[in-house]
């Protein structure tokens, strides 16, 4: 028996994978200022537009990829409605109903989520050391969240917010989340990841177009300062092209229950955009909670043992 290192493969396919969950928690914590200044559905459509501005070229079918099915069609609608322009929605509101504390522990349960999903939609086999992997993601992100330095990363609640919505809406985005991981995992199969982020990037601007239009008729967009615009292009940017790129781009050589565990990133980096960005303290029990974490990512990408 022989330890099987992994392939340079499946070593880029990590990274992006890491890369990906880490600008999306990211951009999560820096998008405070962007709820603040724009109503949370025109501000959906205008990061779905200015992506699209962005890629169109990305569009365009290469010549080695074969063309789409019905079946593959409805897998791209269901993937931009669910993990692209649902997922936005409602963690958007969600996390404004609702204190940080609660979000970073229901989000704690995405790797889960995805294993299990993984298990009954794709048939992967959920081995020990992923389960494992799963245990620490979650334990990790339950502290970090529970802490009380994270607790205090929102100290602006408004105290009429619903928290029972706001964690209803934050676990309906765990849902979207899963599935973009699971329904995802199907179309690296069939669609390069290019393609795949430009599609789901245009369904999303057309679902959140009726919204986004009647919200542009009655916002005034002479009152957003140009820090504000600039942060906006980053975010679209961000959250339609790069972090979709690198994610179809990791789950095309690792299977969606291993790759799940890297959702574990998402609430580890947004805390860590809070100590080094937003100049937030960093306790030790978050230092834990990084530590348990990324054990987790490390279990998940050991190399295993063949013979």
């Amino acid at each position: 028996m022989n330890s099987a290192a992994p392939t340079p493969g499946r070593l880029v396919a990590y990274g992006c994978l890491a890369l990906s969950m880490s600008l999306v928690g990211g951009y999560v914590a820096l998008s405070k200022p962007l709820v603040a200044a724009f109503p949370v559905l025109l501000l959906a459509w205008l990061r779905f537009g200015i992506a699209a501005l962005a890629m169109p070229h990305w569009l365009k079918r290469t010549p080695d990829e074969p063309p789409m099915t019905a079946h593959t069609r409805w897998l791209v609608f269901l993937e931009s409605f669910l993990g692209n322009f649902l997922f936005s929605i409602c963690m958007l509101f969600g996390v404004s109903l609702t204190s940080a504390v609660s979000a970073g522990v229901i989000m704690a349960s995405i790797p889960a989520c995805v294993a299990v999903a993984s298990w009954l939609f794709l048939r992967e086999r959920i081995t020990v050391r992923i389960g494992l992997a799963i245990a620490c993601a979650a334990l990790g992100i339950g502290l970090l969240a529970l802490s009380p330095a994270h607790a205090s990363a929102t100290p602006s609640a408004s105290p009429a917010s619903m928290p029972w919505l706001g964690n209803l809406l934050v676990f309906c985005a765990v849902l979207c989340e899963t599935a973009y991981a699971v329904i995802g995992k199907s179309l690296t199969g069939r669609l390069g990841p290019k393609r795949i982020a430009s599609l789901i990037n245009l369904w999303g601007f057309v679902l959140s177009m009726p919204f986004g239009i009647w919200f542009a008729l009655q916002f005034d967009f002479t009152a957003v300062r140009f820090g504000t615009w600039a942060l906006l292009v980053a975010y679209a940017l961000a959250a339609s092209i790069w972090t979709v790129w690198l994610w179809m781009t990791g789950l095309r050589n690792v299977p969606a229950a291993q790759a799940g565990v890297f959702a574990v990133l998402l609430p580890v980096s947004a805390a860590l955009v809070g100590v080094l960005v937003l100049g937030e303290s960093l306790s030790s029990t978050q230092l834990l909670a990084f530590v348990i974490a990324l054990v987790g990512v490390v279990l998940a990408t050991w190399p295993g043992r063949r013979r």
